[in-house]
């Protein structure tokens, strides 16, 4: 019996959980665009692409990227339940989003060197990434956007407030994330400005508006 209400008390603490079942909608559906072909792609570009270089150690960060937001998302999951729930909220509208535009306005690029002028690791890296990554679905960038919700939600956490290094820290690798998809050739400078602009339209909904569901919930168990 002991064991049966541990089970209890771990699925009433965590039951939150669900949240996470929209992955079974955000990847079938974008596994579906990176592969159909019966569909033209508006090629996405911008007069600064041409004067950024292609820097291959960009790759470092860029890669950082998937670990940064899983230890952020996992964060706030085991610590902080509304948090969590801003977190996975602003996610998920700009993720959706992100979903319906390139489904309603196919998109992609043509801004990847087929060239290298050096050959080291990150260059092999880089070439690894392009053949398993297409070059399609871009608009916004899904990097730059959710590195801009974990730092949003980063900032408006009270027990991160306290720990001042690591929220700067955060600030800086989220910076080079969104350099780096730039240098890479990965994105359009114009990728870059629509997540912002995502960003910039959905936080009022998950920050600004729902700050008066917070005392709510926040008596809810974590």
């Amino acid at each position: 019996m002991k064991a049966i209400e541990r089970i209890k008390m771990i699925a009433m603490k965590y039951s939150h959980a669900w949240v996470f079942l929209y992955g079974f909608i955000y990847m079938p559906w974008f596994m579906y665009l990176e592969r159909r072909t019966n569909v033209r792609h508006f090629l996405i570009h911008s007069p600064i692409d041409n004067y950024i270089p292609f820097v291959e150690y960009f790759i470092v960060p860029y890669l950082l990227w998937f670990a940064f937001i899983a230890i952020t998302v996992l964060y706030f999951f085991f610590t902080d339940k509304w948090g969590f729930y801003r977190l996975t909220a602003f996610l998920i509208a700009g993720m959706t989003l992100f979903l319906i535009i390139c489904t309603v306005f196919p998109n992609g690029l043509h801004l990847r060197p087929t060239t290298f002028a050096r050959d080291n690791i990150f260059v092999d890296i880089v070439k690894y990434v392009y053949a398993t990554d297409t070059p399609t679905n871009v608009l916004p960038s899904i990097h730059v956007f959710n590195s801009i919700g974990v730092c949003i939600a980063i900032a408006h956490s009270d027990a991160l407030k306290k720990h001042r290094k690591i929220q700067y820290t955060s600030y800086v690798l989220a910076a080079l994330i969104i350099l780096s998809t730039v240098f890479l050739k990965q994105h359009s400078v114009t990728d870059v400005i629509a997540a912002f602009a995502l960003a910039c339209i959905i936080y009022p909904f998950v920050y600004a508006t729902q700050e008066r569901k917070a005392p709510k919930l926040s008596h809810q168990p974590i």
